[in-house]
């Protein structure tokens, strides 16, 4: 099997970082293909989740792939998750503050509040519906991917005291 190309990730600055991204609404090769660029360049960079805007694409899409590694030791595992068009639907009124690295912001690690329960919804690469409850750290992940798909990094989340569902506008 032949490597996936490696895609350059947006760091602070770049004017992606601060849009919100547009819905998915052809699920075809060419999303196929994003997916599997940016697992690879997740994987490669030690993360555990990429956003789409990250590599400077506007689709509304993030994987999450929780998996030990040297920048996050304790994590779970977990298979890779394709998130398309991803709502948070209900948060617990608990949260959690743990500290958080960006690959959009190499270096800094920031202590961050997030809902320490959310129930999700969102489509595959196969346009199918999803709904589950994510905790933990891979709720942690969901809620922070989900930030870069609104436009927002660690450095504005940090600012916000307590953690809040950002609903898109229709």
């Amino acid at each position: 099997m032949q490597p996936k190309p490696l895609l350059s990730i947006a760091t602070t600055g770049e004017q992606i970082l601060t849009q919100i991204a547009e819905p998915v609404t052809v699920f075809d090769d060419a999303l196929h293909t994003l997916a599997d660029n940016m697992l690879s360049t997740m994987l490669n960079a030690n993360g555990v989740g990429i956003a789409a805007t990250q590599v400077f694409s506007n689709a509304a899409m993030f994987i999450m792939a929780s998996n030990p590694n040297e920048r996050y030791p304790d994590a779970p595992s977990m298979p890779p998750t394709v998130v398309i068009n991803p709502q948070i639907l209900s948060a617990s009124a608990a949260t959690e503050a743990d500290v958080e690295g960006c690959l959009s912001i190499p270096g800094q690690r920031l202590s961050i509040a997030r809902h320490s329960e959310i129930e999700v919804q969102y489509q595959s690469l196969d346009g199918q519906l999803h709904q589950q409850t994510l905790t933990g750290f891979v709720a942690r992940i969901f809620q922070h991917e989900y930030d870069h798909l609104q436009g927002i990094t660690l450095l504005e989340r940090v600012n916000i005291m307590t953690p809040q569902i950002l609903v898109p506008q229709c």
